[in-house]
């Protein structure tokens, strides 16, 4: 049966893969720009020569913030805070205790005074899964653990959704985040940087649009990529990201159109000839036209993506590692596609430890931490080592008191504050950040029912009242990456409701210097 012209170019339009139109459907949005434009050019800086890249790495479930970062039992009683969680968590059988696993020991001198009587700085200790692991097993390195001493770690404290700072005294008169402990609810509030209503961009979409006309004009690819799929995250207003699959597919097959090729053999070729000739008519038509220009710039992505690269270290075979490694990849790419700022989006799965946690944590600590410095030293590798930051969110934190007892079956509660982890050259100094809770430090007091615990009475678990919101934390992230002080409100609303407001640096990061 014959096809008309008009069914032809919906099925050849189809032939292009959904991410080839997702990658550039944010050029619809250029048809109403001066309409849909976030903030005013006369905010904006000139555009940028050098590169940066910020790469968010997804807890999703709720990363056990407790069992992540935790006292030094090493230190003398004095000086450590260790005994509170040892009580709280070792009767179920959950606190690091074992002498083989001690955890590695980390020290913040400048942040941390003691809050135990004595004199001295109390240390901390990381997860165990977070440093050297024994070989095979896909371990390819010593994890991030080593990147603190060579003072490319930052650790930012009791982070957590807030619509304003919150804190024991005021809980039950501040306006809190909705749905509190909700997997879905947290997830969107952390990816969409508001946690008063619910939204339906995410920040680094919004940078992305606020950013429209000033960084990577030209570019052929969105400024936002996720190797997870649709994210809230990396959607924005004026722009709609990149979707693509991890290193298990090649670049030139993440967005090449199946069916129409250049083999004069067969029919593939008469098909791309005529799908083009077609994408030239009827382009008085404003939709007609600015759908054809989302095929044109996907296929000259495509055909840049053409030319592999390849990267010079071993990443470990998991999946966080093959998404880690395709954003890697892409960011080798970054010339051809005339890009230079990028946000990219990974996600590592199953942190929702009702139970098991001991050995499920350690599992994806591992993998998480082997797959972040192995990207870490791709980076220094392509000699961008302080132009691209890592850094890590998860829906909440859990349950300082257990759930359960038993090595087999412990696991934690959803709760709410947690400390998240910045990977880069860029980092000012390893050390711990954020805003200081009822003890002094960013560090929350391991005791439940205490002054930086959301929870009272008899039912208290636990659940710390961040310190710190992500909002400060994003904007932080933000303003390293490029964004003014003169858009910071338009990609955080909120952001004005805390101390800082548009000015908000938390100071864990410096600029990178300047491109040779």
């Amino acid at each position: 049966m014959k096809q008309d012209r008009r069914e032809f170019l919906i099925k050849s339009c189809g032939a292009l893969s959904t991410v080839a139109i997702a990658t550039q459907m944010r050029h619809f949005g250029l048809m109403s720009a001066e309409a849909q434009k976030v903030i005013d050019d006369s905010l904006q800086p000139d555009n940028p020569s050098d590169y940066r890249a910020l790469v968010c790495v997804f807890m999703q479930g709720g990363n056990d913030g407790n069992n992540t970062v935790i006292p030094n039992f090493t230190q003398t009683a004095s000086v450590s805070n260790y005994t509170d969680y040892y009580n709280a968590r070792n009767p179920q059988g959950l606190a690091l205790v074992n002498a083989t696993s001690p955890g590695m020991p980390i020290t913040g001198t400048s942040i941390f005074p003691t809050r135990m009587p004595g004199s001295g700085t109390l240390e901390y200790a990381l997860h165990p899964g977070l440093g050297p692991q024994p070989a095979g097993n896909n371990i390819v390195n010593n994890g991030i653990h080593e990147l603190w001493g060579l003072g490319k770690m930052a650790v930012v404290c009791n982070v957590g959704t807030l619509v304003q700072p919150t804190t024991r005294a005021n809980y039950n008169s501040v306006v809190k985040p909705f749905q509190l402990f909700s997997h879905s609810d947290q997830v969107s509030q952390y990816q969409g940087g508001r946690s008063d209503t619910q939204s339906f961009t995410g920040w680094a979409g919004r940078i992305s649009d606020s950013r429209q006309g000033v960084d990577n004009v030209g570019a052929l690819v969105p400024m936002v990529t996720s190797i997870a799929g649709a994210q809230l995250f990396t959607s924005g207003l004026t722009t709609l990201p990149l979707a693509i699959a991890d290193s298990n597919t090649l670049l030139n097959a993440v967005l090449n159109p199946a069916g129409y090729g250049t083999n004069p053999q067969g029919s593939t070729l008469a098909r791309l000839t005529a799908f083009n000739s077609l994408r030239g008519m009827d382009l008085s038509n404003q939709y007609v036209s600015a759908a054809s220009n989302v095929t044109e710039l996907a296929m000259q992505a495509n055909s840049k993506l053409q030319s592999l690269v390849t990267v010079s270290t071993q990443f470990p075979n998991t999946s966080i590692g093959r998404q880690l490694k395709q954003v890697a990849l892409m960011i080798k790419k970054r010339t051809d596609l005339l890009i230079n700022r990028q946000v990219f989006y990974v996600q590592l799965g199953s942190f929702d430890t009702h139970s098991g946690q001991v050995s499920t944590q350690n599992t994806l600590l591992v993998q998480m931490s082997q797959a972040m410095r192995a990207f870490y030293q791709e980076m220094v590798a392509q000699n961008i080592g302080d132009k691209v930051t890592q850094f890590t969110m998860a829906d909440f934190s859990r349950t300082l008191n257990p759930a359960g007892t038993g090595s087999g079956t412990v696991g934690t509660d959803h709760a709410w504050g947690n400390h998240m982890f910045v990977v880069g050259g860029g980092i000012t100094a390893a050390n711990f950040y954020g805003n200081n809770g009822f003890n002094g430090t960013p560090y929350p007091q391991l005791e439940v029912g205490t002054k930086d615990d959301a929870d009272s009475g008899s039912g208290a678990r636990g659940r710390w009242i961040p310190a710190t919101s992500v909002d400060e934390y994003a904007a932080t992230l933000a303003r390293w990456y490029g964004v003014p002080s003169g858009s910071m409100a338009s990609v955080f609303p909120k952001i004005t409701n805390f101390a800082a407001g548009v000015n908000t640096d938390l100071g864990f990061l410096q600029p990178p210097a300047p491109s040779p």
